[in-house]
């Protein structure tokens, strides 16, 4: 456990008889008041580390100029913690910490993406394409990777380290032009283009309520893996669109009791249903008589909305689509001979599984994140420890929110996870993620170096997006994609605000702007209250194309992405150990500018002491006036960081 001085003060309380006698009274009533109930770990429980000076990792000073506030969590709600990086906060382990903007060398905003609105772009789908043409077999690779010898039969098993040559797979080279994969852009675009105008003749006409913002229409070209025959055995399913599950979870959001008729698709009691797949049967039915789709054939299929070709011309670039937490790609499907010559031997095929775990300590993912550390950020063994990585990523404070069937929790649950990424049967990388109630906060990913080649940095990414799509179905709430910092000064973290429309948050206000907004302001000042312009966002909400200023961010990070895949590892880089000695523990004497944290109410904070959970203002008559003054200048300090509302909701632990 950290030491702080303010646990001199909680031992000072644990003598003095009047607060001995304090407690003796609360635990009696609480008794009372509660006595069928056990004491659970249901609430947050934090101890104040204040304000850390440490080395910088992204500017690599020589001296501590990375300034921060830290909180030790021994338990956290998982609303607490949204509402945590909502004011500027991330975890490493259990280790909670906010760094001082306008102090700090490298200020880091919290950067995220609305799932509904993001616009991927041409180099992510290339992403895509890729990924599924390595699973079909299509993808020259320049150092083969051996899978095993029964890809269909093997299990991960922990050996990471015998990558050679094998399948005759390296040894194929078939790619799509350029010219062909343009084309299947155009296309995409195109029919999320008429989906878009039949959502919006549904507003025109009244059918759809005008007053709330409805997503805009995302089409994925299907892999070849998850194609089917239709009915009729004579069409291929090519295209795909989820967008009536996304105005579904919009709808039911905004939904309320006198809005009800206001939100009604049509009169009859049997068509009232807003549900996705209502919502999918209404879209293509005008899709058929509206919009100008020719070479396709539109069916609606359990709340998706897909688009089928006759003409047997399917290309091996499609998108891999996402949307459940355990899945199958690439094995057993029929691949199209359109695009393939006879004269090549037979390709062999991958499968991918995607698995979502509660986070543990898993051997085999141990020594993938040992190999990683060493051979990508060149990391000596000895620090790439055991110990140290169960502290990082499995360690966590967050209490875990068994799944509900009332709209409000995913199938997962809430909580700290590990989604692992399985091809073949071997373990090729994994995203550690929290799920909460508002978003999927992306905490670190690593990877085994033999796939570089697969981006598996942008295609996490990718996958974590579309998940949080898929499952706003399930909790109305989800919305968000979380991506750690985004740190302007530093080159390696600027290509998160690739992903679009990405916002920042304010370091002052906790007000989300538009990264197109912050971004000619973060050119020219390191530190910037990104409120005082958020009326400028006005102007480019009305844009829907991605502008150059994110275009010239995903071109400029090629290089990056090829040699390092740019993790999303942020808290590596201020990873905390309490025996460091590069780290060092001030108290902290000032507070913002704007702020006088002198008029602040501490009454009603709530305080940990021996088990106890008492406000402020009862224990501010069992101390002396040394103790009083030093405590109220730490719960000044604390209240500043985390808000009014979260100190008189997490317990402010004492000891």
């Amino acid at each position: 456990m950290l030491n702080h001085p303010t646990a001199a003060v909680g031992r000072q309380w644990r003598s003095n008889g009047e607060a001995r006698s304090l407690i003796r009274r609360r635990k009696e009533s609480k008794m009372k008041n509660e006595a069928s109930s056990s004491n659970s770990r249901d609430d947050s429980v934090v101890v104040d580390c204040g304000r850390r000076r440490s080395s910088c990792g992204y500017c690599k000073s020589s001296g501590r100029t990375s300034i921060s506030h830290g909180l030790w969590a021994h338990s956290i709600t998982v609303n607490d913690y949204q509402d945590l990086l909502d004011r500027g906060w991330r975890r490493s382990g259990c280790f909670l910490y906010k760094p001082e903007m306008e102090r700090t060398c490298c200020p880091s905003y919290t950067i995220r993406v609305k799932a509904g609105d993001f616009v991927p772009s041409k180099d992510q789908l290339r992403v895509y394409r890729r990924m599924d043409r390595f699973l079909d077999g299509t993808l020259e690779v320049r150092n083969p990777i051996e899978l095993g010898d029964n890809p269909n039969t093997s299990k991960h098993t922990g050996s990471l380290s015998n990558h050679k040559v094998s399948s005759s797979a390296g040894n194929v080279s078939i790619f799509l032009s350029n010219k062909q994969e343009n084309k299947a852009e155009e296309v995409i675009h195109n029919l999320s283009d008429q989906i878009d105008k039949v959502v919006h003749t549904y507003i025109g006409s009244g059918e759809l309520p005008s007053g709330i913002q409805l997503p805009k229409a995302a089409v994925k070209k299907v892999s070849n893996a998850k194609r089917k025959l239709s009915v009729e055995g004579s069409e291929d399913l090519l295209y795909s669109s989820n967008i009536a599950f996304q105005i579904a979870a919009t709808l039911r959001r905004t939904q309320s009791a006198e809005d009800t008729q206001q939100l009604r698709m049509s009169h009859s009691a049997e068509e009232n249903d807003l549900s996705p797949k209502s919502i999918a049967e209404k879209l293509t039915c005008s899709l058929k008589q509206l919009a100008n789709i020719s070479g396709f054939s539109i069916r609606a299929c359990n709340g998706h909305i897909n688009f089928y070709s006759t003409a047997k011309n399917v290309s091996s670039d499609a998108d891999v689509q996402n949307g459940t937490l355990h899945k199958e790609l690439g094995s057993g499907s029929k691949s199209s001979s359109a695009n393939k010559s006879s004269d090549y031997p037979q390709v062999q095929k991958r499968k991918l599984e995607l698995r979502l775990k509660r986070s543990s300590f898993d051997p085999e993912e141990y020594a993938l994140y040992r190999r990683y550390q060493m051979k990508v950020h060149k990391d000596t063994p000895d620090r790439v420890t055991e110990s140290s990585y169960k502290r990082f990523l499995v360690d966590t404070p967050l209490l875990f929110v068994s799944p509900s069937a009332d709209g409000m929790v995913p199938p997962c649950g809430f909580g700290s996870f590990h989604q692992q990424y399985i091809i073949d049967g071997k373990l090729v990388a994994v995203g550690v993620i929290d799920i909460l109630p508002g978003c999927l906060s992306s905490k670190y990913l690593f990877w085994d170096p033999d796939y570089a080649f697969l981006s598996l940095g942008k295609y996490s990414a990718l996958q974590e997006i579309d998940w949080v799509k898929e499952n706003q179905a399930y909790s109305a709430g989800l919305q968000y994609y979380y991506m750690g910092y985004y740190i302007h000064s530093c080159s390696k973290m600027r290509y998160k605000a690739a992903y679009y429309p990405s916002e920042l948050l304010c370091p002052l206000r906790y007000q989300w702007v538009s990264f197109h907004t912050a971004r000619p302001l973060l050119d020219k000042k390191k530190y910037v209250i990104l409120s005082d312009f958020a009326s400028l966002q006005d102007v480019e909400s009305s844009k829907s194309c991605v502008p150059e200023s994110v275009m010239e961010l995903q071109h400029n990070d090629i290089g990056l992405e090829d040699t390092n895949d740019a993790p999303m590892d942020d808290e590596e880089m201020v990873e905390i150990e309490s025996e460091s000695s590069d780290d060092e523990l001030e108290p902290e004497t000032s507070g913002l500018a704007s702020a006088t944290i002198d008029d602040v109410d501490l009454s009603n904070v709530l305080v940990g002491l021996r088990g106890s959970r008492l406000r402020y203002k009862e224990l501010q008559r069992a101390f002396g006036s040394t103790e009083m003054n030093y405590l109220e200048t730490r719960l000044r300090s604390y209240q500043r960081v985390v808000g009014v509302g979260l100190s008189e909701r997490m317990v402010y632990s004492l000891g």
